[in-house]
Parts: C-alpha cells; structure tokens; sequence
C-alpha cells in the first residue's frame, strides 16, 4: 500500500503500518494509559476515540502553519467550531490566540517552515512504520509542532522518584525517535528532532525549538523494541489483548465470558 495523505490515517493503512500513535495507544505513556484492548478495537473499526476541544484546538493550529490550502480545507471539514460569521465559537477562540502568539516569534516560525507533513515508511524490528512530519528539513533537522496544556509544569512519576517535562510525559520523544530513524532509513542522514510548542493559558508560553537530547531519544527507541514482540503478536491475533479496564472502550465494549470469583474483582476492573 503506497501511503499519501487520503488514506494515511485510514484503517487500512493502521492495519499494514505502525506509526507511533498506534504503539502509545498500545503502550501509553506517563500522560495517556494505554490499553491494547481499546487498540485492537480501534483497528477493527468498533471504537472510535471521541474528539476532544483540546485535539480539535491543535489540529486547528497544525493546519494553521502547514499553509493555507491545508487551513482552508481543515475549516471546511470542522464547521461545528465556526459561527457563521467565519469566527471560532468561544471553547474554540483559544486556537487564535496561540497561532498570533507564535506568529509573533520569527525563530519558531523558521522552524515551522520545513517540508510540511512528510510522509515517510521504513522497518523497524520486522515490522512496516510509517511518519508523517509537520515540518521536515532535508539534511537539517526533524520538527514538531505540539500544543499542550502548560510547558513548565513538571509532572512527577512516581515509579521514576523524579519529574518528567511533558515531552516524556506525553511521550513526545517516543515519537521523536521513530520519526529519526525512519528519516535515516530514508535519506542515510540521522537527523535531530527538535519540538516548538506553545501551550493553552491566558497568555500562552512558547518553548524556543527544544532539541530532544539523543539519549532520551535512544532509550524511546529501545523501550520501542522491547516491546514490539509482544505488540505483534496482539496485533496478528496470536495473542489476547490486557484490557486497561478503566477507558470508556473496556467499559462500553467488554463482555465477559466467563464468571470469576469476588478476590478476582480488583484485578480484573
């Protein structure tokens, strides 16, 4: 299957390719659970994630500065977050703000001016992936625009003993080293990742471009084939998918098939 922007995100290409959304919606991050039961519904076309303000606020700004014809149609596809006079319903008035406030920053709109939305494929650990980068410079540098809830909020993780920035949190570098490697199987070059980020306050904060440290990036890249094993064989069927039991998926969509005993309740909900 040849990959283009039709059908990237179509199930059919979910089903041949992985791609790092998939792998967190298996895995998860610090941020997001995963739940590879809710994943293999996904896949199977049973469950579909409900869109959120907050996505549709990032997509709003992705398309922003991946040019105005991908702006016109993005608005187009959404009208639910327009009044008729063209301008952004209240909930929504927030994606404005944060594409002024980047605006306003020449550094970070260089940086979001590469090759938009670079659709690439590779193997990783046996398996077919594909990216699709916001902003691509050729023998440069990889870039990502993220928006997100507040930059400097420092997220403890217990099981670490130590605080996370929400580029791991959201596991940002997960995706930062897929992105790298596939761009090195691509070009021969490995390319640095970076992040340009702007989050949702009143007065919004900006990042400068923020370079992903290449061991972070390194160790994303071999927690990914740790679990890719695994991950396979859910994916072909071979085995069962553990069910997170706490996402809407599991509470809509499992049915047990078998009864189980009252010390059993806890870990099995």
């Amino acid at each position: 299957m040849k990959l283009n922007d039709s059908n990237y995100y179509s199930t059919e290409a979910d089903m041949e390719y992985w791609s790092a959304s998939q792998y967190k919606d298996f895995v998860g991050t610090f941020g997001r659970p995963g739940c590879e039961f809710r994943a293999m519904m996904k896949l199977s076309g049973r469950w579909k994630e409900d869109t959120t303000d907050a996505l549709l606020i990032g997509s709003y700004v992705d398309a922003y500065f991946e040019g105005i014809n991908a702006f016109h149609i993005f608005r187009a596809g959404h009208p639910e977050m327009f009044r008729n006079d063209g301008t952004l319903y209240a909930k929504y008035a927030v994606g404005d703000v944060l594409i002024e406030r980047i605006k306003k920053c020449d550094l970070l709109v260089k940086y979001l001016s590469g090759d938009h939305q670079t659709i690439m494929t590779g193997e990783l650990f046996g398996q077919k992936w594909k990216i699709k980068m916001d902003s691509y410079f050729p023998g440069k540098c990889i870039c990502d625009l993220k928006t997100t809830r507040q930059i400097d909020k420092a997220f403890w993780i217990k099981d670490l003993g130590y605080p996370v920035n929400f580029i791991q949190y959201w596991g940002y570098d997960i995706q930062g080293a897929i992105y790298q490697e596939i761009v090195r199987q691509n070009t021969g070059e490995k390319l640095p990742f970076c992040i340009v980020a702007v989050d949702k306050q009143k007065h919004p904060t900006v990042t400068p471009p923020t370079w992903v440290e290449q061991y972070i990036l390194d160790d994303a890249l071999a927690k990914v084939e740790a679990n890719m094993p695994h991950l396979v064989r859910v994916k072909s069927g071979e085995e069962l998918p553990s069910r997170c039991g706490g996402c809407d998926c599991c509470r809509d969509l499992f049915n047990p098939d078998h009864p189980i005993n009252s010390e059993e309740l806890v870990l099995s909900f």
